[in-house]
């Protein structure tokens, strides 16, 4: 069977024009002053909105202690 409307080419590129990714946003951190995405944690620092949400060293210290463990 075919279609009876095909569409064209132009017709199909013109809808897929909106298709695109936008690149993710990014902030900067106001206690540490590294880019991050908008509306995430500071991976660097561990701190959002103004107040300190991941501690940052305990997890790079169980990452650590962890990797240790595996090695062994």
């Amino acid at each position: 069977m075919v279609n009876r409307m095909r569409a064209t080419r132009s017709h199909r590129n013109n809808r897929r024009s909106h298709h695109a990714l936008d690149a993710a946003r990014v902030s900067k951190c106001q206690n540490c002053g590294e880019a991050h995405r908008s509306h995430a944690v500071c991976m660097k620092c561990g701190w959002y909105n103004g107040r300190k949400v991941l501690d940052v060293t305990a997890k790079a210290v169980a990452k650590a202690k962890k990797q240790s463990e595996a090695k062994k």
